[in-house]
């Protein structure tokens, strides 16, 4: 199978060149990124009893989102292609934006391990059932900042819950960022979408004036798939769940990438911060029906 030549985009070679490593990218790269699933990640996937998917609205906007299942409600039964038996919920972003085409960006993780892999692709089937992605991009991430915990399904007879739509954060949604310790997010750019993760110590998500959102940058594997299309396409979506509750959080916003060195000194560690202005925010009650227990706090 023929590998990408060049899977980096402007925004991501950009960023390369600002950190010093758009050689050595370059070279990394190409073998890294694949346009393939090799067996071990299609194995991978097959484990999970959560998947997280970065979408776009009808306007463009990013969203984060999740959907669960009994392991092996992923598969793949071919290196280009995988399989996903889940709906998503009927209110959500995610539901209005799977049908044949659509770019997704698709992240899947085990926190208790700490293994990640990234699949970015388009839909070629989507029915009542569930969808399939052909995949355009696939590649594992390093285990920094991975919280440890294991997800089991437990199984949801009950209807979804309805959706609430919040202009703006109201205090139970601040509640639930200040003290998250993990994060996903979604971003897009001409040709795409991926979802990533973030995390940190409980509170590493600070909530400012405004309800302006501050995310500290620590060192990745400098592909800079998410800041790259921030530079590009500044609307990001952000995903936080709460793993006592199984609520979740979807928040839309306009991001920023902040280098001066007076507010990172807040951060330590960070080499950058990203800044979210607040658009707009969903919230699921329950939306998740899994339990979660931490295995190495």
């Amino acid at each position: 199978m023929d590998t990408p030549r060049d899977p980096f985009h402007d925004g991501e070679r950009a960023l390369q060149a600002q950190a010093g490593m758009q050689a050595r990218m370059a070279e990394v790269g190409p073998r890294a990124i694949r346009d393939h699933m090799p067996d071990q990640h299609r194995d991978f996937f097959a484990l999970l009893p959560f998947l997280v998917i970065g979408s776009v609205d009808a306007d463009g906007q990013p969203w984060a989102s999740v959907l669960s299942g009994p392991p092996g409600f992923v598969q793949s039964p071919d290196p280009r292609t995988l399989q996903v038996a889940a709906r998503a919920h009927p209110d959500s972003p995610l539901a209005a934006h799977l049908r044949v085409g659509a770019p997704l960006g698709l992240l899947g993780i085990q926190p208790h391990t700490r293994r990640r892999n990234r699949m970015n692709g388009s839909v070629i089937r989507a029915g009542e059932a569930g969808f399939d992605v052909e995949v355009e991009q696939s590649f594992g991430n390093c285990p920094k900042y991975i919280r440890t915990r294991e997800a089991f399904y437990f199984g949801d007879d009950e209807p979804p819950a309805m959706a609430q739509p919040l202009p703006a954060l109201d205090d139970a949604a601040r509640a639930l960022i200040r003290r998250a310790d993990t994060l996903f997010i979604a971003s897009a750019h001409a040709a795409g979408v991926d979802v990533s993760h973030r995390g940190g110590e409980p509170g590493f998500v600070t909530v400012g004036p405004g309800d302006l959102l501050t995310l500290p940058d620590y060192a990745g594997n400098f592909f800079f798939n998410t800041l790259g299309n921030l530079l590009l396409e500044p609307r990001a979506g952000l995903l936080f769940i709460d793993f006592d509750s199984g609520d979740l959080l979807q928040v839309s916003g306009h991001a920023q990438i902040v280098w001066e060195d007076e507010a990172l000194a807040a951060h330590p560690g960070a080499q950058r911060l990203l800044t979210i202005a607040v658009t707009g925010a969903l919230r699921v009650p329950g939306g998740l029906p899994l339990q979660w227990q931490m295995t190495d706090p």
